[in-house]
């Protein structure tokens, strides 16, 4: 007899919608304007340091950013500015 009870049930729970790289640098970005931080120099800050204190926690932006490592984030900035330096476009 094959009883339920003796098996081990596997529970993963539905994860929410992972937002793209790109999509979580802009966000991070406006939180900290709106907040009125220069944010070019608090995402420097966050990517040299690894402290999240340097990211508002307005809109959930420090938690949006804690989800994606600091290489992923330079990965897509640098990939970012030179796709736009090589196609003539001023960044």
């Amino acid at each position: 007899m094959n009883n339920k009870f003796d098996e081990t049930m596997k529970f993963e729970a539905q994860k929410d919608k992972v937002s793209s790289v790109n999509e979580i640098i802009f966000s991070v970005f406006e939180s900290l304007k709106e907040k009125g931080y220069h944010p070019v120099n608090q995402i420097i800050g966050y990517i040299l340091s690894g402290d999240p204190s340097y990211i508002t926690s307005h809109n959930d932006a420090r938690n949006l950013i804690c989800n994606i490592e600091r290489d992923e984030i330079l990965e897509e900035i640098l990939s970012f500015y030179l796709e736009n330096k090589n196609n003539g476009n001023k960044v």
